[in-house]
C-alpha cells in the first residue's frame, strides 16, 4: 500500500502531514502527486470528498520550496469557484506549509480591497482566489501574472455552473504558456474538456471513480409526497421533514438541507427555528463574516441544521456530516452528486435523503440516468399525516371568485362611462353640475359676491388681449390676482371649443 512517504514530497511537507493525521493518500493523491511532481500538467477527475485539495497543495507546496517571490506578481495562482472553497483551499495551505516559509494571500468577495492590496504588494507565493476579485485587482493595475508557475483549476465543473469559464480562458491568456496546470473536476461536461484540451500540455489523466458516480458509502433514499394543493407544496414538504428528522433520532448528529432558491433557504431555515431545531441559513446574498460565522458554528458542532443553496454542496469539507436532506430535488442532475457527496466523507457512513413531490419527476429521471441506478424509495415515518391546513382542498367557488369574480362585481359596481360623463362635479362638497354655454357668452353668477366669486371668463380675457404683449408672452395675472398661463403652441388660431366657458349652478335651484 503506498505511503505519503513513497512519494518523493518535501521532507517539511511530510512532517505537516503526519502532524495532521494522514498516513496513507487516497487514490487521487496517489495518482496525481507523482505527475505534479515531474512537473506535468495534471486532469484529475473524482468525485467530491476524495482529498482533491490535498492532491494539488502538497506538489505545490514542493515545487515551490526554492524561489522567491515579489511584490504584485505571484509565483502561484489558485482558482475557485466560491469564497467558501477558497477560504478552506488557504486553511488547507496553512496546514501543509507550516513548516516552510511559503506565503500566501486570499482574495474573496466581501473582504476590503486594501488588506489584499498589502498582501499582494509585499509579494506571496500562493495566491488563492475567485475569478471575479481575481480580475477586479488585475484591472486596477495591482497584480500581475507573468510569474505564475503554477496555476490549478478546482471544482472546473462548478466553475462551469456558475458562468466562469470566459473569465477562466481570460485568466489562462494572462499567465505565462510555460505554467505548469492542474485541473481537478467531479464532471467532464463537453465544455470542461474543450478548456482542457486547448490549454493543458499532455496532461496525466487520473480518474479514479466513475464520472458523475456517487459514494457507496452513502445510503440514500427518497420520499415521494403528493400535496393536495400544489401552493401548498412547500409546507407540506417542511411537515414531512421535521417528521423525518426526528424520525431519524440521536443518529441525525448533524445535517446540510439543501434547497434551490435562495429565499427557500431563509423561509426554510426560519421554519425550523420556530418548530426547536437549530438550524441558520447559507447563500450567496449572505455577507461574508455571517457566511463564514455559521460555517465555523456547523464545523464545530454548536450548530446542528446548516440549511444551504448549492453554494455549500461543492468543495467545503466538514467530515463529520451525518445526514444530507435534499428539500428541493436539484434542477441539475450533476449536483445531486455533490450535495449528497457533503456526508459519507473520509470512508464515513452517511445518509442522504430526498424529497420529492409529482413536478419532480423529470429532474429524479435526469438523476438516475446520470448516476446509473435508481434512487432507492422510502416510505414517510410511521404515524406521520398532513396537517389540515396542507391538505386542505382548495373551494372552487371561492377560487373562482378570487379569479374573477371580484373583478366582474367591481365592474358592476362602476358607473358606465357615459354615466360618469353625466355625473355632477362636487366641488368643495357642494352639489353642482356643469352647463356648457354658447361661445362668447359670459355666465352670471347666481350667488352673492362674497359668498362665491363667479369665476372669470378667461377665454373672453385673453381674446381682447392683444396679441404678441408682452403680459402675453410671459404669463400675467387676471383680475381676480389669478395666474393666466399663455396658450403655446397654437399660433394666430384657437380652436372654437377652447373659447366656450361652463358656469357652476347650484342643482338644488334647477
Amino acid at each position: 500500500m503506498t505511503k505519503f512517504s513513497d512519494l518523493k514530497l518535501d521532507p517539511k511537507v511530510l512532517q505537516a502531514v503526519s502532524e495532521a493525521g494522514y498516513e496513507t493518500p487516497t487514490p487521487i493523491q496517489a495518482g496525481a502527486i507523482p505527475p505534479a511532481l515531474e512537473g506535468r500538467d495534471v486532469l484529475g477527475i473524482a468525485q467530491t470528498g476524495t482529498g482533491k485539495t490535498a492532491s494539488f497543495t502538497l506538489p505545490m507546496i514542493t515545487l515551490l520550496g526554492r524561489g522567491r517571490a515579489r511584490a504584485r506578481m505571484p509565483r502561484s495562482l489558485v482558482l475557485c469557484p466560491t469564497r467558501e472553497l477558497a477560504a478552506q483551499v488557504a486553511e488547507n495551505f496553512d496546514i501543509y506549509a507550516k513548516h516552510t516559509k511559503l506565503t500566501k494571500a486570499l482574495l474573496i468577495g466581501g473582504v476590503s480591497f486594501g488588506e489584499q492590496d498589502k498582501l499582494i504588494d509585499r509579494g506571496v507565493d500562493v495566491l488563492i482566489a475567485t475569478p471575479g476579485r481575481l480580475l477586479d485587482h488585475f484591472e486596477r493595475g495591482k497584480l500581475l501574472l507573468t510569474g505564475v508557475q503554477i496555476m490549478v483549476v478546482d471544482e472546473a465543473d462548478r466553475m462551469l455552473d456558475m458562468g466562469f469559464i470566459p473569465d477562466i480562458e481570460r485568466i489562462f491568456q494572462l499567465t505565462p504558456f510555460t505554467r505548469q496546470t492542474f485541473f481537478f473536476s467531479a464532471t467532464m461536461a463537453p465544455e470542461i474538456e474543450r478548456i482542457t484540451n486547448t490549454f493543458l500540455q499532455a496532461p496525466a489523466r487520473i480518474e479514479v471513480a466513475r464520472q458523475a458516480t456517487t459514494s457507496e458509502t452513502i445510503e440514500q433514499r427518497l420520499i415521494e409526497i403528493t400535496p393536495a394543493r400544489k401552493d401548498q407544496s412547500a409546507k407540506a414538504k417542511r411537515e414531512l421533514l421535521r417528521a423525518v428528522i426526528n424520525a431519524e433520532g440521536e443518529a441525525c448528529t448533524n445535517a446540510i438541507l439543501f434547497c434551490n432558491r435562495k429565499s427557500d433557504v431563509d423561509i426554510l431555515a426560519k421554519s425550523l427555528k420556530t418548530h426547536g431545531f437549530d438550524a441558520a441559513p447559507i447563500h450567496g446574498d449572505l455577507d461574508q463574516s455571517q457566511r463564514m460565522k455559521t460555517l465555523d458554528a456547523f464545523r464545530d458542532g454548536s450548530l446542528r441544521f446548516l440549511v444551504a443553496s448549492d453554494v455549500a454542496a461543492r468543495g467545503l469539507d466538514i467530515p463529520a456530516v451525518s445526514h444530507v436532506f435534499n428539500f428541493d430535488v436539484p434542477s441539475h442532475s450533476e449536483d445531486y452528486v455533490h450535495r449528497i457527496g457533503r456526508t459519507g466523507r473520509a470512508g464515513r457512513k452517511g445518509v442522504a435523503i430526498t424529497i420529492a413531490t409529482p413536478a419532480d419527476k423529470k429532474y429524479l429521471d435526469q438523476i438516475e440516468a446520470l448516476v446509473k441506478k435508481p434512487i432507492p424509495r422510502a416510505e414517510a415515518p410511521e404515524g406521520f399525516a398532513l396537517s389540515e391546513a396542507a391538505q386542505r382542498p382548495p373551494r372552487k367557488e371561492e377560487g373562482e371568485a378570487r379569479r374573477g369574480g371580484g373583478r366582474d362585481r367591481d365592474r358592476a359596481s362602476r358607473p358606465r362611462r357615459e354615466d360618469r360623463r353625466e355625473r355632477p362635479v362636487k366641488p368643495h362638497g357642494e352639489e353642482a353640475s356643469l352647463i356648457p354655454l354658447e361661445a362668447g357668452t359670459v355666465a352670471a353668477p347666481e350667488t352673492a359676491p362674497e359668498e362665491r366669486p363667479a369665476p372669470q371668463p378667461q377665454a373672453r380675457e385673453r381674446e381682447r388681449e392683444p396679441r404678441g404683449s408682452k403680459d402675453r408672452r410671459r404669463g400675467g395675472r387676471d383680475e381676480g390676482g389669478r395666474h393666466e398661463a399663455p396658450v403655446v403652441g397654437m399660433g394666430d388660431h384657437v380652436p372654437d371649443f377652447l373659447m366656450r366657458a361652463f358656469a357652476l349652478r347650484d342643482t338644488a335651484e334647477t
